[in-house]
């Protein structure tokens, strides 16, 4: 999320009920200020755009299956197509040479995939969890927090360790860290700081403490 030093009380207002909206889990009056607020303040307009983009990634299939045999015949079958602006006699060969060389490239390809696949099978259970994956269900209390690219993993770990907060999940592949307070540091609380503080893109509650 980016921070402005300057602005009003009323885009920190914003800021905060951006992530209750983007989850639906925001009352009908919060909804409505959020709507009127934007329809006059062109930052957190595109501040809110941002932030929806991101999290609609986020909520992507990661186990989507692909197809690379019917992606390798339209390739080739495309490869085939004549070509009007070039002569018959130098059509064909330049077209053989191409099935050849991507053909090789795509049997490289899917041969280092299946190797990785290997690798990673054969190294046992990861060190960490992802978010994508929901085979644990997330405790009460935890936060999901994208800190921004340019974060140093120096001003990270500070910013942690202030906050009295320690990582439980994370990176997925949109950069997501899940995080959960160490000690009596309400959920609420550290949301606010973490919303507040520069390099940090997103934070919002996984599940509320009752």
């Amino acid at each position: 999320m980016t921070f402005l030093r300057h602005s009003g009380g009323d885009c920190v207002r914003a800021w905060d009920t951006m992530p209750w909206v983007l989850q639906n889990s925001a009352t009908q009056e919060q909804g409505e200020w959020l709507e009127d607020h934007l329809a006059h303040c062109e930052s957190c307009r595109t501040e809110f755009a941002q932030q929806s983009r991101l999290r609609h990634a986020m909520s992507l299939p990661t186990d989507i299956s692909i197809d690379a045999n019917a992606g390798l015949r339209r390739l080739l079958g495309r490869l085939d197509m004549p070509d009007a602006q070039e002569a018959p006699y130098r059509s064909r060969p330049r077209h053989g040479f191409s099935r050849a060389l991507v053909a090789v490239v795509l049997v490289q390809a899917l041969s280092i995939g299946v190797l990785g696949v290997k690798l990673w099978s054969a190294s046992g259970s990861p060190l960490y969890r992802t978010l994508s994956q929901e085979s644990v269900p997330a405790a009460p209390g935890t936060i999901r927090v994208v800190p921004d690219a340019t974060m140093t993993l120096a001003d990270w770990n500070a910013l942690l360790h202030a906050l009295r907060l320690q990582v439980v999940g994370g990176p997925n592949d949109m950069g997501a860290y899940t995080v959960a307070p160490t000690n009596a540091t309400s959920t609420a609380q550290a949301l606010q700081q973490l919303r507040a503080t520069r390099g940090i893109r997103l934070a919002e509650p996984v599940a509320v403490s009752p």
